[in-house]
């Protein structure tokens, strides 16, 4: 039986539908990865889903008894008391069975206990002394806490630290609730998702497939429509050339023709509505120094806290660095120390010359919220020079779509997608050689998202990044610095690259341990200190079969992953469809057993 049944559902503010004949169900079990563009409705439909917004047409049925919570995007600012306490209001909040019995207070403690166990979380922790990542995992346990049978997560990575993300991955992915979510995190929709529900033009396109087939069927799907459109376009212009002709025809010309002319040219003006792609610029000022940050042997402590020690490393120009770590860790405390914002408390940091900094704050500190989306990017000038060349900010702004009524809007009314495009069109809006970006990508709708990305690689100067989005510095980045247990090291690469250098080294706040003192080693001493031993007869075997092994199975996963991009591969029926996911999990469980395995054994053999 399914948990809820959306029938012809629609619903308008103050102008065109949001939605008009929505209609799907959701099953017990599912993961839903709901896309869509900023704006297109993905949250308000979560918000209908948990009974806090009202359609204005159609119907949501509910299944008997069943129970439905929601993670939130953003983070209240009025929560205050203790952990225990605000995961306990979750219970009292939940949407469910209105004839439920009420749960005593020792069910209360134990349930509250056993979720914040799990999230290992201080029950006695003031909330409103937590960082961001810290707040949003609270909010995620008060959701957690009820036992939900549909668990609604609005952008459930935002400011959730990488070791948090993948222990939500695995938590979600072994729970029996079903789960609709809307996230930025391609790595996690990825790694979540069963099905996709896309919004587009208020209407709601149901793939029935995980997020890799649906990138396929999508791509099949725009090509086709961009045949459908050419060949429209022409029978418009023949069209358009008949009406015109001379007056005998006029007076005999076929009025059904003539209605059918109308309705096409009502259908294209609607198509030249659809949404467009940010046409994000990034400005080029001139070369920076071939130097342009040196560290050495770099400090730095809070009065009561130390943040990293003894670190040292060189950034040229060109360089794309990526900076990894757990909330707290003190990313953001590094990156100001690299900028000279702070002063290192021992070594030395200096930045090299001619540097044309562009900062993104990852709190938006630089938005003020009273003041319309034009005021904030013009600056109070409706003039911005781009690439030597004026542009007025509103035709700026529609770059990032921003139509000039948007434009108008005070951005406190804004969604948190939006307002980081006010920041990224604010950055860009001057010229830069060095950009530094705190959490880029929370909140980004995939195109915006995508787009970034591309212009990231492409830019030639120097970028210093935090981010907890793992296809994003796997894309973007040449190099990763990371917090880790024994303190902050670096590393060639992106996020997967770290991972194969390290087996998935815990990323942590960074220890500070007392300066080090030199001792020469002994080959022996050497080989004991990273594990290196001699390969028994056994294992030399194992490691001589197992690139065959990989390759077999790669070759079996590429398989069915072609195979699922067939147009008629959904025809099949649910059972054989749900036999052959499975059969493409435990592929993929296998490869990465068989990937580990050997960077293991090959680790040994040194």
């Amino acid at each position: 039986m399914s948990l809820v049944t959306i029938s012809e559902l629609a619903i308008r503010f103050r102008g065109p539908a949001l939605f008009e004949n929505v209609s799907f169900r959701v099953e017990p079990g599912q993961r839903i990865g709901l896309l869509g563009r900023n704006g297109a409705g993905k949250t308000t439909l979560m918000k209908m889903l948990c009974g806090t917004v009202e359609p204005d047409a159609g119907s949501i049925l509910f299944s008997p008894s069943t129970r439905v919570a929601i993670l939130g995007q953003e983070v209240p600012q009025n929560i205050t008391g203790e952990i225990q306490e605000i995961v306990a209001t979750g219970l009292e909040q939940a949407t469910g069975d209105p004839g439920a019995e009420p749960l005593e207070d020792w069910q209360i403690e134990i349930q509250v206990e056993q979720i914040l166990s799990r999230m290992e979380l201080d029950p006695t922790t003031r909330f409103e002394s937590l960082s961001s990542g810290m707040k949003r995992r609270v909010l995620l346990a008060k959701a957690l806490v009820t036992d939900p049978d549909l668990l609604l997560l609005d952008e459930p990575t935002n400011h959730l630290d990488i070791e948090a993300i993948k222990w939500l991955e695995t938590f979600l992915t072994k729970s029996r609730f079903a789960i609709m979510f809307v996230t930025h995190d391609r790595a996690f929709l990825r790694s979540m998702a069963n099905r996709i529900l896309e919004i587009e033009l208020g209407r709601l396109f149901d793939w029935t497939c995980d997020y890799d087939t649906f990138l396929v069927r999508k791509e099949q799907a725009i090509a086709s429509e961009e045949k459908q459109n050419a060949l429209f376009d022409k029978k418009l212009a023949d069209e358009e050339v008949w009406i015109r002709k001379g007056i005998k025809a006029r007076r005999t010309r076929n009025e059904g023709r003539v209605r059918a002319l109308k309705a096409m040219r009502e259908q294209r003006q609607q198509r030249q509505k659809k949404t467009g792609t940010s046409k994000l610029q990034i400005q080029e000022a001139g070369r920076s120094g071939a130097l342009v940050i040196e560290c050495k042997e770099a400090s730095f402590s809070w009065p009561d806290q130390p943040v990293f020690a003894d670190f040292s490393t060189t950034i040229m120009r060109g360089d794309k660095l990526g900076i990894i770590g757990r909330n707290g860790a003190g990313k953001s405390t590094l990156l100001k120390c690299l900028l000279g914002d702070l002063q290192p408390t021992a070594g030395a940091i200096r930045q090299g010359t001619n540097l044309e900094i562009a900062y993104f704050d990852q709190l938006r500190e630089q938005l003020d919220e009273e003041r319309t989306v034009e005021e904030n990017v013009g600056g109070g000038s409706d003039q911005i020079e781009i690439n030597g060349r004026n542009k007025h900010v509103l035709g700026y702004l529609q770059d990032f779509l921003f139509e000039p009524a948007r434009a108008r809007t005070p951005v406190k009314f804004l969604s948190g997608g939006e307002r980081n495009r006010i920041l990224l069109a604010k950055l860009f809006a001057r010229p830069a050689n060095v950009i530094v970006l705190d959490e880029p990508t929370n909140d980004l709708d995939a195109e915006t998202l995508e787009l970034l990305e591309e212009k990231l690689i492409e830019f030639q100067g120097t970028i210093l990044m935090v981010s907890h989005d793992r296809e994003f510095l796997n894309n973007v980045v040449t190099s990763t610095i990371v917090f880790e247990a024994e303190g902050i090291n670096e590393y060639v690469g992106g996020y997967d690259d770290w991972v194969r250098q390290t087996g998935g080294s815990t990323v942590t706040r960074a220890e500070i341990k007392p300066p080090k003192t030199e001792k020469k080693q002994s080959s022996g001493d050497q080989a004991a200190s990273v594990g290196m031993r001699k390969l028994k007869y056994k294992e030399r075997l194992e490691l001589e079969k197992l690139p065959a092994e990989i390759d077999k199975l790669e070759g079996e996963i590429a398989g069915i992953h072609e195979a699922m991009g067939q147009a008629d591969f959904f025809k099949e029926s649910g059972e054989k469809i749900a036999q052959i996911q499975q059969q493409l999990k435990d592929l993929e469980n296998d490869l990465a057993r068989a990937m580990e395995r050997w960077e293991e054994l090959e680790s040994l053999e040194g």
